[in-house]
Parts: C-alpha cells; structure tokens; sequence
C-alpha cells in the first residue's frame, strides 16, 4: 500500500497523524545511521586512503562496530522501559 496513491485502488484520504508518525520514524532512522557511520567511521577507517575500498580489517572492524551499536542500543532501550515501568 502506498501512502501518496500510485496504484489502480481507490484513492483514499491521508491521515495526517499517520503521516507525523512516519515522518518522524524516518528522522530516527536517519539519525540512527548517521550517528553509527559517523562513529564506525572514525574507529575503522584510516584516514590516508590508500585504496578506493575498504581492506579486511576496515571491514571486520565496521561489522563488529555496527554489531555493538545495535548490541547497546537495544541494551539502552531495555533499561529505559524498565525505568518507565517502575
């Protein structure tokens, strides 16, 4: 289903509070992924390029890197629903 038509169905009406919810779950997301390529980043590549790729170690280091972010952001968002639980 598409939000903006593009399809043979009958149009139907925007709910303008569904479409907040979706703008602001793309902003998350788009911060989510710059924070973890801006972090990974700087831990896993060397700033003199010598090669247009990333070698073995650069790309085992992001994985790992990448790995952990979401490790500890999940950790995160646990400990916070148990505090708003409490």
């Amino acid at each position: 289903m598409s939000f903006f038509g593009g399809n043979s169905q009958p149009q139907q009406a925007i709910n303008p509070q569904n479409m907040m919810m979706a703008e602001q779950e793309l902003e998350m997301v788009t911060d989510l992924f710059n924070r973890i390529t801006e972090s990974c980043y700087s831990k896993c590549i060397v700033t003199k390029y010598e090669q247009g790729e990333l070698n073995q170690p650069e790309g085992a280091c992001i994985d790992t890197c990448v790995a952990k972010f979401f490790q500890v952001n999940s950790m995160v968002g646990e400990k916070m629903q148990k505090i708003g639980q409490s």
